[in-house]
């Protein structure tokens, strides 16, 4: 079962915008209870103990490795575990749902600019058409088909807190072809070290702000959530995704997300599901088989294939 699961990248995915979209729902309903600093440490504290028992094996095997190429290894830990969370749930304090859903509903061509930038990719009409097509879904799901809500947007501290992350993010995903061929559960736990490292500092200066956790229920809830599926499960998905799809092909996919987050407000709020969520939905689904043509093109991966854990 396992083996089947990890080589179909677009269930794998689904799963990740899945627990994403729960990831930004938790740290926006727990923004009263939860310093953000203090969410993005415990998530990656309790992720880690939880992967150890099982990466400890690979992770002995895969050291010299992942040593030799402690560079790349440190730089996607930074980027995708230690400050693109952070910058999240800092930013969810004080943005809106609308805003955060549209400002992250960007990160596909960010990703496209950034793998032409950094490593030459050559962009092609396919890849362009679909991201605008999911752009545009992701738009209508958002605004609710209202272009007057566009014009009276308004941009906070927060919303340019979610842009840094957004941006953050996009660079963790291009760099992540230059991830050490390693068995995924060491690249996941060398890189939730460095990211507990590199939040630490940060987090002794939110409590000595005087910003601590509020003993609720809620919070322990939304601490045992984020460290298990958006962290543990989620980036295991979605790095695999990446190896199996390239970097645009995935951050084009995860543009879903809209997509499950109105599911989720239909099952969970009780929203209805309206006609401009269909319209998005297919606009978003277009999108992503219009792009899928990009399948047909060699894609960059690594020079071998991570073993499946």
């Amino acid at each position: 079962m396992t083996g089947w699961l990890w080589s179909r990248p677009y269930l794998l995915l689904t799963f990740t915008a899945l627990f994403w979209a729960g990831n930004s729902i938790v740290g926006r309903a727990a923004s009263d209870v939860m310093p953000p600093v203090a969410l993005a440490f415990w998530r990656w504290v309790l992720a880690l103990l939880l992967l150890l028992p099982f990466a400890w094996p690979h992770l002995r095997r895969d050291f010299a490795t992942l040593k030799a190429n402690w560079r790349w290894v440190l730089v996607l830990g930074a980027l995708g575990i230690g400050t693109f969370n952070t910058l999240l749930y800092t930013g969810l304090q004080t943005t809106t749902a609308v805003n955060g859903l549209l400002l992250q509903s960007m990160q596909p061509a960010l990703i496209l600019m950034l793998g032409g930038l950094v490593f030459g990719e050559q962009v092609r009409i396919p890849q362009i058409i679909g991201i605008c097509l999911s752009i545009t879904g992701a738009l209508i799901i958002v605004l609710r088909a209202d272009l007057s809500a566009l014009l009276g947007l308004k941009f906070n501290s927060g919303d340019l807190v979610i842009c840094a992350a957004v941006v953050v993010w996009s660079l963790y995903s291009v760099l992540l072809r230059k991830r050490p061929v390693v068995h995924p559960l060491s690249f996941l736990a060398a890189t939730f070290m460095i990211g507990i490292a590199v939040i630490s500092p940060f987090y002794v200066a939110e409590i000595a702000s005087g910003r601590l956790i509020e003993s609720r229920p809620e919070s322990w809830l939304a601490i045992g959530y984020v460290c298990l599926f958006p962290s543990l499960i989620a980036y295991l998905f979605f790095n695999r995704g990446v190896e199996l799809l390239g970097s645009a092909a995935t951050g084009l996919y995860l543009n879903i997300m809209p997509i499950i987050g109105a599911l989720l407000a239909v099952v969970i709020l009780s929203e209805p599901i309206r006609w401009f969520h269909f319209l998005g939905m297919g606009l978003i689904g277009a999108g992503i088989v219009t792009a899928a043509r990009i399948g047909r093109q060699p894609i960059m991966r690594p020079t071998h294939e991570a073993p499946g854990p």
